[in-house]
């Protein structure tokens, strides 16, 4: 009520019925214990979990009207876009949020930013802007979009806010499919309160009546309300359940890890019997528990102790060491380099990936992290043929990467990085360069030389892949429109390529 009587527009999220509340409990009138059915049953990996069904709720109305800590708006990469829930919640703030959002100078993709909630019962807002969906750039869209959940999710811990009220992030003006999305959601919100579920009492999902039937249907697969209904809604899970923290994977991702890593298994070949337990040749970097030692290896097949098969079981091993190491670490600041990212497909149809050399600062980050990034953005690209374009352009010394990094990271990758990999194209090469490669790619590493273009020019280069398929940073554009002239849509093929 307001101090003159008349009913609040506004709705307490304390007062709306959890998630968990909005369901009688099977259980209750059932003889199924939970030991029994831990006992006897496979587990969803999104477990029956009372505490966190009690912090979820679906809410039917305008995320504008939650009286909340917080409520999420989502935008365009400027934060003036005008759909239904920008327009009510600019409407209810107040005037002064529009000047609050100039002060943000813009938003970018994935990002998280916040306000104030002005005249909202909100005391602030958080901005978010979702991806634009194509289905050709769908793996880059549901990382975006998890970013979008994940910044949210994370800056209201930051901020020690008690309360979130959601709403559904992927505007239909953007084309994000609403189930892909609200898989998505769903699952970042259930990963972020397993891990940090202490910090934050209520999430409240607040959709529209078009969207409460998916949200409906899709919450009993990462909200299960019971035992019975963790079992029933394990067949609907999707293939790719993200990872640890609900970040999208896609299935070739997917890996066997053993139940007793380092132990010999029952039926394993007497050739590589020892292998996981005699860690007497490991090195004493930072991820040696990860890594063997290579040489020894080798010397082992030169005397015949080791065959070329068990050293490939070997091999396969330790990658995946590496993939769940990559899975599991915080690479946020790796990320925000941008100097490895996926872009469009060359003109045969081949994902193209670009390496930015001016945005990697060598000498001031740690490499072991860099490599481990590396493997978490390739492993799912590198299941299918792909091309690298690496941007040489105005890099100093201080962004050169070492050739024993560079031997490690060829090392360490798994097979299909080697096979998979159909060009290499090195744009604005220096003399050092070039020579550094050929040496590189004659001496350290093998079947990669064949595969490196040198390229002088973006005129050479668009005649592989389309300049609408690459994100180029701008420096890049202005070098070479300063060394080559401007680019124009099409050119004739260049012999070089």
């Amino acid at each position: 009520m307001d101090p003159l009587g008349a009913p609040s527009q506004f709705v307490d999220v304390d007062t709306l019925l959890s998630w968990g509340d909005s369901y009688e409990d099977e259980l209750n009138s059932s003889d199924i214990t939970a030991e029994t059915f831990q006992e006897h049953s496979i587990r969803s990996p999104f477990l029956y979990n009372k505490n966190i069904n009690g912090k979820v709720v679906l809410w039917k109305g305008d995320v504008a009207l939650l009286n909340c800590t917080a409520i999420v708006n989502t935008s365009n990469e400027s934060l003036t876009d005008k759909n239904p829930v920008s327009e009510s919640i600019f409407m209810l703030a107040g005037p002064d949020l529009k000047e609050d959002l100039q002060k943000l100078k813009g938003c970018r993709t994935g990002e998280a930013k916040l306000t104030k909630g002005f005249n909202l019962a909100a005391r602030f807002i958080i901005h978010t802007v979702g991806p634009k969906y194509k289905s050709r750039y769908r793996t880059a869209a549901e990382s975006s979009l998890y970013s979008c959940y994940r910044n949210v999710l994370q800056l209201a811990k930051e901020q020690a806010m008690s309360s979130v009220g959601f709403c559904v992030i992927n505007s239909a003006k953007r084309g994000y499919p609403l189930e892909d999305a609200t898989h998505i959601a769903l699952r970042t919100v259930r990963r972020f309160l397993e891990i940090h579920g202490e910090t934050i009492e209520k999430v409240v999902f607040a959709v529209s009546e078009l969207e409460e039937a998916t949200y409906q249907k899709l919450l009993p697969l990462y909200f299960p309300r019971s035992l019975k209904e963790e079992s029933r809604s394990l067949p609907y899970l999707p293939a790719d359940i993200g990872n640890a923290e609900g970040e999208p994977v896609v299935p070739e991702r997917q890996i066997r890890i053993s139940e007793k890593p380092g132990a010999p298994e029952d039926n394993q070949e007497e050739e590589d019997e020892g292998l996981g337990v005699d860690l007497s040749f490991i090195g004493s970097h930072a991820f040696a528990r990860m890594e063997g030692d290579i040489d020894k290896q080798r010397k082992l097949i030169l005397q015949g102790q080791l065959s070329e098969a068990a050293l490939q079981k070997q091999h396969q091993r330790n990658y995946n060491r590496w993939l769940c190491q990559a899975r599991s670490e915080d690479l946020s600041d790796i990320a925000s380099l941008k100097a490895l990212y996926q872009t469009g497909v060359d003109n045969c149809g081949r994902t193209v990936m670009v390496v930015v050399g001016r945005n990697i600062p060598v000498t001031l980050i740690d490499m072991d992290k860099a490599l481990l990034y590396f493997i978490h953005v390739m492993d799912h690209i590198a299941v299918k043929e792909y091309v690298l374009v690496y941007f040489h352009t105005l890099t100093s010394e201080y962004n050169h990467l070492d050739s024993d990094f560079l031997k490690k990271l060829y090392d360490v990758v798994d097979v299909k990085y080697k096979r998979n990999l159909k060009a290499v194209y090195f744009v604005h090469p220096t003399f050092r360069s070039k020579v550094s490669t050929w040496f590189f790619t004659t001496f350290s590493v093998s079947g990669l030389k064949d595969k490196i273009h040198h390229v002088d020019s973006l005129h050479q280069l668009f005649s592989a892949i389309s300049p609408e398929q690459i994100d180029f940073p701008p420096f890049v554009l202005e070098y070479d429109a300063r060394e080559n002239g401007p680019y124009y849509t099409s050119y004739p093929p260049s012999p070089d390529l």
